[in-house]
């Protein structure tokens, strides 16, 4: 009953990150959060009290965070593209990552210079640049933030979140 997920909210609404449910109701109880969305009529009892049990909770105090950095990997990659070759449009099948500009061009491994590419995509390409080998970039590859870190990275676990994650 206590497992799943929980959206947490900063003061101002903003999409902070995802908690356990455990961790969602203790902060309820603490008075440091309060309930914004219900899982379904769901309660958690205690002897003398029952709580629901929370689907979106909304901090009490607002908390400046630091930009969080998402790592830098071929699987974070890959998820950021939604598995999906960025050159041709492809999304089954083994996946590669590939260097917009190449390495011999002084390309960087950053996310502004990797994209998901199919095997044949990538095997075409080669070490020439996308219009060396006249290739179009379906969209230009950036940096995800936070936002888009819990949309395609932790998943919306729960229809509710999409109006706080900016998806409707």
């Amino acid at each position: 009953m206590l497992t799943g997920n929980v959206l947490v909210l900063n003061q101002n609404y903003e999409p902070l990150s995802v908690c356990s449910v455990r961790r969602a109701v203790v902060l309820v109880f603490m008075g440091k959060a309060e309930v914004v969305e219900t899982a379904d009529g769901l309660t958690v009892r205690s002897v003398s009290r029952a709580f629901p049990i929370p689907s979106i909770v909304r901090l009490g105090l607002y908390i400046k965070v630091p930009q969080k950095r998402i790592l830098l990997t071929r699987k974070n990659v890959i998820k950021r593209d939604g598995h999906t070759c960025q050159y041709c449009g492809q999304n089954h099948g083994e996946m590669t990552v590939d260097h917009v500009v190449p390495k011999i061009y002084g390309g960087a491994d950053s996310w502004e210079n990797l994209v998901c590419a199919c095997t044949r995509c990538n095997n075409l390409k080669g070490d020439k640049t996308p219009e060396q080998a006249g290739f179009m970039l379906m969209r230009r590859p950036r940096r995800p933030n936070q936002i888009t870190f819990i949309q395609q990275f932790v998943g919306i676990s729960d229809t509710r979140w999409r109006q706080y994650l900016f998806l409707d």
